[in-house]
């Protein structure tokens, strides 16, 4: 399944995240455009990212920045009030409790405020190129409709797909899924007629599909 996706997602846009790690590979970018991309799409998420950084691209330069020069760069994301704030105290975090380095292991990015599972997960894999699971609502999602897992959270899909999928896929499954997602395994009525994938599929709850 993953080698046929692969094959196909040359067709697809890439995630913002992907352009994000793309460009500059900066663990500090990866991490702020993560908390951007909570609950917003992509084709706002870099734009907004873009501004941020034109900005401020390291934590002490974005200390040094006011709430609403923040703000005004990120919107339209969701909460940006809300991420505004949580971005400058994550720098703050950064420059006292780490040296204003971004922390490459799981367990220390969970101490920053407004970082979950998934972004820690996606830090570490797309950042620092380490062995993780990030899983977000396309990764449950297409890992249960794929008959892959039977679970009822992104948190036991991180879990059952530690015990089960190759650590070889580990860092790379976030990013094909998500982009497989966006492009063709929708969450209604995914693109069945041309999925690359559909002889491998068990289309577990897809009640309708194009």
């Amino acid at each position: 399944m993953i080698r046929r996706l692969r094959r196909t997602r040359e067709r697809w846009n890439p995630t913002a995240l992907a352009v994000v790690a793309g460009e500059s590979g900066d663990p500090f970018r990866v991490l702020i455009a993560c908390i951007l991309s909570l609950r917003t799409q992509d084709t706002t998420t870099g734009p907004a990212a873009a501004r941020l950084f034109a900005l401020a691209d390291t934590p002490a330069a974005m200390r040094r920045l006011m709430p609403r020069q923040i703000e005004r760069a990120i919107y339209p994301v969701g909460f940006y009030h809300t991420k505004a704030r949580a971005i400058l105290g994550i720098c703050r975090d950064l420059l006292d409790r780490f040296g204003g380095r971004v922390p490459d292991e799981i367990d220390a990015l969970l101490t920053l405020g407004g970082v979950g599972r998934k972004t820690a997960n996606l830090v570490v894999t797309v950042g620092y190129g380490k062995p993780g699971i990030c899983v977000d609502t396309h990764v449950h999602r297409i890992s249960n409709r794929l008959g892959y897992v039977r679970t009822r959270t992104p948190e036991e899909t991180e879990m059952a797909l530690r015990r089960t999928l190759p650590r070889r896929y580990w860092i790379g499954y976030n990013d094909l899924l998500v982009s497989f997602g966006q492009n063709l395994c929708t969450p209604i009525s995914p693109h069945c007629s041309t999925c690359p994938v559909r002889p491998l599929c068990r289309r577990i709850a897809v009640t309708s599909s194009r």
